[in-house]
């Protein structure tokens, strides 16, 4: 580690603008790390965002104990990406402990690093900087401001290319990668990671849209042309039949009602599709099937038995993921404020399939038969999406 400690006693400094720590070893552990430099009280100290489950736990260090803290963290952690005004680093770290850098030279941005503890929030998509989706589909004003009465939804654009971000490591940059949006709507998140990908990061991406409604998709290819955007495609179509591909890299899913997200999540299982990212909604499939005596007495409360049954919807699905070789994360898309629709299902392909007996036996105590369950288990009995 001597090799990594030296690395970041060069970075830890006031021209740093981040180091983030990502694709943990255990899915226990946090989902990422933060280190940005922060002034308190005169002094340059080092600000940790520990990113666990669907909070966010923040502390301070001193550069030296910053050092040593990075250097344990990294022993649970794959990968750590550095930018600063001196230059931008990459450290991979072996399963056996091998340290791999990469190095560039070069300022990363030429503004001068914001130091203070309440700094603005940065955005991947800056709020005002003006981009030609954003405009066309209400975000944007013409001159580039966030509207005002659509910042919510920018906040949510933003957040969800966070995760794309964590998951950037998973993503082949050798090859044109694959990624299918079910459900795709309006497609602002659509248009979002095509930009993102495509754009800003430089990688080689085929999306497709695919929604039931044709005046949309209409709409979202209109758009695609005007941008030049060659590789996004908009297919009419449901979940459960689609077929215009035979391999898929990463699949969204994005508030896919009820049991449509079974069937993109099955879709995506059978494809071995390396990443799933999906927003679930309108769990009321098992809402209608949950029973069970000795719950009686909590599931006699309408509202209670709804809000269970959509958690209960979700874990399950979850853990038919991971018996399918996927280590998943449960996790917060945008604050409870401004939709209780905000679980979002994060899967990542590792290949180690888990025993599902641990859900099949919630099953069996439930009384429920949820549809992801039955058709990954062939037992599919003709329920449409």
């Amino acid at each position: 580690m001597e090799e990594l400690k030296e690395l970041l006693y060069k970075y830890l400094n006031e021209k740093l603008i981040q180091m983030i720590i990502s694709n943990p070893r255990n899915q226990k552990e946090a989902a990422k790390i933060k280190i940005r430099p922060v002034i308190m009280k005169g002094g340059l100290i080092f600000q940790a965002s520990v990113y666990q489950e669907n909070k966010v736990y923040h502390k301070n260090y001193a550069k030296e104990e910053a050092v040593g803290e990075i250097a344990d963290w990294m022993e649970g952690y794959r990968q750590l990406e550095i930018s600063s005004n001196i230059g931008q680093a990459t450290v991979l770290l072996s399963k056996k402990g091998r340290v791999t850098v990469k190095e560039k030279g070069g300022a990363v941005c030429l503004k001068e690093t914001d130091l203070s503890h309440n700094r603005k929030k940065n955005y991947i998509l800056e709020p005002d900087r003006r981009v030609e989706f954003l405009v066309d589909l209400g975000v944007q004003t013409q001159e580039g401001k966030i509207v005002s009465a659509r910042y919510d939804k920018f906040r949510q654009i933003n957040r969800f290319l966070e995760f794309i971000e964590d998951i950037l490591p998973q993503l082949p940059k050798d090859r044109e990668v694959t990624i299918l949006d079910f459900g795709c709507g309006k497609s602002y998140l659509t248009f979002a990671m095509y930009h993102y990908l495509k754009e800003l990061k430089g990688y080689q991406v085929h999306i497709i849209g695919l929604d039931l409604k044709e005046d949309v998709i209409e709409t979202c290819r209109r758009l695609a042309e005007k941008y030049g955007y060659d590789r996004l495609d908009f297919c009419t179509g449901d979940i459960a039949h689609y077929s215009g591909v035979e391999k898929v890299d990463m699949v969204v899913t994005l508030h896919a009602c009820d049991t449509a997200t079974d069937y993109a999540l099955d879709k995506a299982i059978r494809w071995g599709a390396k990443v799933i990212l999906s927003v679930p909604c309108c769990q009321h499939e098992l809402n209608g099937q949950m029973e069970n005596e000795l719950l009686t007495p909590v599931l006699g409360y309408g509202l209670i038995k709804e809000r269970m049954a959509a958690l209960i919807t979700d874990a399950l699905r979850a853990q038919v993921l991971e018996s399918r070789g996927y280590q998943v994360q449960i996790l917060e898309f945008i604050d409870m404020e401004h939709t209780p629709k905000n679980i979002l299902i994060r899967a990542v392909k590792k290949g180690k399939e888990k025993d599902g007996r641990g859900y099949k036996n919630v099953m069996e105590f439930l009384h429920v038969s949820p549809t992801l369950a039955a058709l990954q288990d062939g037992k599919e009995d003709g329920r449409n999406a």
